[in-house]
C-alpha cells in the first residue's frame, strides 16, 4: 500500500484547490512539510536581507515581493483547510485542524517577530521614495508587526507566543462546542398539535431531518408524520416565528440561548480565559486593554468614538423599542394571549409576525414562492450588470467543488474577459457546516511567477432553506438580503483594480469599513425596480404585486427599535468586555452582559440565557472589540446609497454613472487608501449619520 507521501500533493498554489484531494490524512502529512518549506524560504529571505542590508540600499521588490509570495502560500494552503473545516466538518478533519493550528500560529509569530524584516520595512519607510499607497502599506505592516510582539524582550515574546497559541486553541474549541451543542439537541415530534402553524416547507424540512436521523440510527420503520426539531437556523427561526405550541417554543428557545453552556460542552470557562489572555497580550504590547489594541488599527481609532456613535443610536432605539413592546403586548392581549402574563422572549417572534401580518397585512412566509434561489440570482446579477458594467455567467462543472450543493460562476468585464470567479454554497447543512453566512478569499488577485495575472476567486457561503423533493429553495426575504450582503463582500474582493497584493480586494481595509459594500448591496432589496425584476412565482411566473412590495418596504422599519437595540446590545457588550476592566473586576462576563442589558434590552434575559457562549463573532471570529463595525459601516453604506436616492432610483443613466463611481472607488481601490479618503472620493464629503437614522425608522421617535 502506497503512503500518502507518494500520492499527488494537493498543495500547489496554482489555480483552484482540488478539494477532494484534501483528505484529513493527506492534510495531516503534507501540511507540516509545507510549513517547513515556507520556514526554509523565510530563513533564506532573512539571510539575504541580513547580508545585503550592510552594503546596498534596499528596494521595494527586494523585500515586499518575497514576503507577499510566502504570505500567499500560507494563506492559500491554510485557507483551504480552514474553509473545509467550516463547510465540510468531520471529526477527523476537526482533529487534524486542531493539531495543525499551532504550526500556523507559530509561523505567523515568526513572520511577525522577525527583527530583520522589521528593520527592512522601517528602512524602506524612512529612506526610500515611495508613493502614498506604499507608505500606507508599510505603516500598517509595521504596526501589525508591533502587534505581533516584535518590540518585546525575549522573555515577554515567549509569553506572547504562548498566549497566541493558546488563544488559537480556545477559539477552535469554542467554535466546535457550538457546532456540537447545536447538533446534540433535538426533539422528535409526532403529533399534529406540535407543528400547528408551521408552513408546509418547514414541516417538509423537519420531516426530512427525522428520516435522516432514523436512517443514521438504524431505525427501519420511521413513524409517519415524525418531525425533527433542531437548533439549525432555518428550523429554529421558522419554529419561533410560526409555531402555535407555546410550550415547545419555550423549550426550543431555552435550548438555543443556552447552547454550549453546560456539562461537557461549556464555553463559559473558555470565554473567561480568552478575555484574560487577550488582556495580557494587550498589556504586553503597551495598551490598556484589548479594545484599545483592536481600535488602534481601525477607522474608529478610539473607544470614545465608538461609544459616542453607539449611544447616539441607542437612546432613540431604546425609547422606540419600549413603545414597540407595549404595542406588541397590547396586540397579543387582544388576540388571545393570557391577560395575566407578560410576553416572554419565546413569544416575541411569534406575536411580532402576527402583528406584522395584521398591521401591514404582510405574511413574509407566503412570499417565499416569489423568491426561488435561481430567480434571485438572476436579479442580483442583472443589478450588478447595471451598476458595475459586469456580467455574471454560470460555470458549473468548470471548477472542483466540496459538495454537490455548490455552484460556480465567472464574472466578465465589458469586453467579455473573465476577471473573477466565485463559489456559492447556499444551503444549510447543520451536521457539517457552521451556521451564519460569510465571504472568504479562495484566490487573491496577483501576478504569478510567469507574470500571468491570477484572477480573484471568492467563497460565498450562506445557510438558507434547502430545496425539498417537490420545490426549489424558496427564500425568505431575510435570506434574499443575506445573499445580497455576501455578494457585496464578494464584489469588493473580485472587482479590485489595484496591483499590489498587500492591498487587493479586502486586504488592508480597516475592519470597521469592510462591511460598507455588503450593507450597501442590501439596500437594493428595497428598490422597486430591482425587487420586482427578481420576484416571480416559481410555479406560475406571476410577478410580485406592487402592494406586497410596498408592505416589504414598510416592514423594514417594523420593530426597528427592538432589532436595532439587539445589535447595539451585542456591540456594547463586546466593547465593554474588552475594556472598562476595573469596573468589571470580580464579575463574570455573563454578569457584565446582564448589567449592560438594562440599557440595551427591554425584556430582561432569562436565567437560562447564556448568549455569550454562542457569540462566535467575538470569541471564534475576527470581531473582538469590533462588533460595533456593523453599525459603523451602516453609517457609511446608508450615506453611500443616499447618493443614488438623491439622483433618483428610476434615473437609469444617473444610476449607471454613480454605480461606475462606486465601483471605481469603494469596490476597486481595496486597502490602497484609507476608508475615509475613498469614501470622500466617492461621496464628495465625509459621511453623515442622517441617512442611517432615517433608514432605521428612528428619526420620528427621537
Amino acid at each position: 500500500m502506497s503512503s500518502v507521501l507518494e500520492k499527488e500533493n494537493p498543495f500547489k498554489f496554482e489555480g483552484l484547490p482540488d478539494f477532494d484531494k484534501f483528505t484529513p490524512e493527506i492534510i495531516n502529512e503534507q501540511f507540516p512539510i509545507l510549513i517547513k518549506q515556507i520556514d526554509k524560504e523565510f530563513n533564506k529571505l532573512e539571510n539575504h536581507l541580513r547580508i545585503n542590508n550592510k552594503d546596498t540600499k534596499l528596494e521595494w521588490d527586494e523585500v515586499m515581493s518575497p514576503i507577499s509570495v510566502l504570505n500567499e502560500k500560507l494563506r492559500w494552503s491554510w485557507g483551504v483547510i480552514n474553509h473545509l473545516n467550516s463547510v465540510n466538518n468531520s471529526e477527523e478533519l476537526r482533529n487534524v485542524y486542531s493539531t495543525l493550528l499551532p504550526l500556523v500560529i507559530n509561523i505567523g509569530n515568526k513572520f511577525g517577530q522577525s527583527r530583520i524584516i522589521y528593520l527592512a520595512l522601517k528602512e524602506l519607510r524612512e529612506n526610500v521614495q515611495l508613493d502614498e499607497v506604499r507608505k500606507r502599506i508599510l505603516d500598517k505592516e509595521i504596526l501589525e508587526m508591533k502587534h505581533s510582539g516584535i518590540s518585546l524582550e525575549k522573555k515577554e515574546q515567549k509569553e506572547f507566543n504562548k498566549i497566541s497559541e493558546r488563544l488559537g486553541e480556545l477559539s477552535t474549541k469554542f467554535s466546535n462546542n457550538i457546532l456540537d451543542a447545536t447538533n446534540r439537541w433535538f426533539l422528535l415530534l409526532d403529533r399534529d398539535d406540535q407543528v400547528a402553524g408551521l408552513p408546509d416547507r418547514v414541516k417538509e424540512l423537519m420531516s426530512a431531518g427525522a428520516k435522516k436521523h432514523s436512517n443514521s440510527n438504524g431505525i427501519t420503520n420511521c413513524q409517519k408524520g415524525l418531525w425533527k426539531l433542531g437548533l439549525d437556523a432555518p428550523t429554529y427561526t421558522s419554529f419561533m416565528t410560526y409555531a402555535e405550541n407555546r410550550s415547545l417554543r419555550e423549550e426550543l428557545y431555552k435550548a438555543f440561548v443556552s447552547r454550549a453552556s453546560k456539562d461537557d460542552i461549556n464555553n463559559n470557562p473558555i470565554i473567561e480565559e480568552i478575555l484574560e489572555l487577550r488582556l495580557k497580550q494587550a498589556t504586553l504590547l503597551g495598551y490598556k486593554n484589548w479594545a484599545e489594541l483592536s481600535l488602534s488599527s481601525k477607522m474608529a481609532c478610539k473607544i470614545t468614538n465608538v461609544e459616542k456613535l453607539l449611544e447616539e443610536i441607542r437612546k432613540p432605539a431604546f425609547d422606540t423599542a419600549k413603545l414597540e413592546l407595549a404595542n406588541l403586548q397590547d396586540f397579543a392581549y387582544k388576540n388571545g394571549f393570557n391577560n395575566n402574563e407578560e410576553l416572554q422572549p419565546w413569544d416575541i417572534s411569534y406575536w411580532s409576525e402576527k402583528y406584522k401580518q395584521k398591521s401591514l397585512n404582510l405574511d413574509q412566509e407566503a412570499l417565499r414562492p416569489w423568491f426561488p434561489l435561481n430567480d434571485v440570482l438572476i436579479g442580483l446579477f442583472r443589478l450588478s450588470e447595471k451598476l458595475f458594467n459586469i456580467k455574471v455567467v454560470e460555470a458549473n462543472g468548470e471548477a472542483p467543488i466540496w459538495h454537490d450543493d455548490v455552484l460556480f460562476f465567472n464574472i466578465l468585464n465589458s469586453n467579455q474577459q473573465k476577471i473573477a470567479s466565485f463559489y456559492l454554497d447556499p444551503y444549510s447543512r447543520p451536521e457539517t457546516k457552521r451556521g451564519g453566512a460569510w465571504m472568504d478569499e479562495c484566490l487573491n488577485k496577483r501576478k504569478a511567477e510567469n507574470e500571468k495575472t491570477c484572477i480573484p476567486v471568492a467563497y460565498l457561503v450562506c445557510n438558507q432553506t434547502p430545496p425539498s423533493n417537490s420545490k426549489p429553495s424558496l427564500m425568505s426575504f431575510d435570506e434574499v438580503q443575506t445573499l445580497f450582503h455576501e455578494f457585496g463582500h464578494g464584489l469588493q474582493h473580485m472587482l479590485t483594480t489595484v496591483d499590489l497584493p498587500e492591498v487587493v480586494g479586502i486586504n488592508n481595509v480597516e475592519w470597521d469599513a469592510v462591511e460598507l459594500p455588503s450593507q450597501f448591496m442590501e439596500n437594493w432589496c428595497y428598490d422597486k425596480n430591482t425587487l420586482l425584476n427578481i420576484a416571480k412565482h416559481w410555479e406560475t411566473g406571476e410577478g410580485l404585486a406592487i402592494d406586497d412590495f410596498e408592505k416589504l418596504c414598510k416592514s423594514r422599519t417594523f420593530n426597528c427599535g427592538l432589532s436595532t437595540l439587539r445589535q447595539l446590545h451585542f456591540a456594547i457588550t463586546d466593547l465593554r468586555l474588552h475594556s472598562n476592566l476595573s469596573i468589571h473586576k470580580g464579575k463574570s462576563s455573563d454578569q457584565v452582559r446582564r448589567e449592560i442589558s438594562k440599557n440595551t434590552n427591554v425584556i430582561e434575559p432569562i436565567e437560562e440565557d447564556q448568549f455569550l457562549c454562542s457569540f462566535s463573532h467575538i470569541f471564534a471570529g475576527g470581531y473582538s472589540a469590533g462588533y460595533y463595525s456593523y453599525k459603523w459601516a451602516e453609517v457609511l453604506s446608508a450615506d453611500a446609497f443616499s447618493m443614488f436616492e438623491e439622483a433618483g432610483l428610476d434615473n437609469y443613466e444617473e444610476i449607471k454613472k454613480i454605480g461606475k463611481k462606486f465601483k471605481d472607488t469603494i469596490l476597486s481601490l481595496g486597502g490602497s487608501l484609507s476608508p475615509m479618503d475613498i469614501f470622500i472620493r466617492f461621496r464628495g464629503r465625509e459621511p453623515k449619520t442622517d441617512s442611517l437614522i432615517r433608514q432605521l425608522g428612528l428619526s420620528s421617535k427621537t
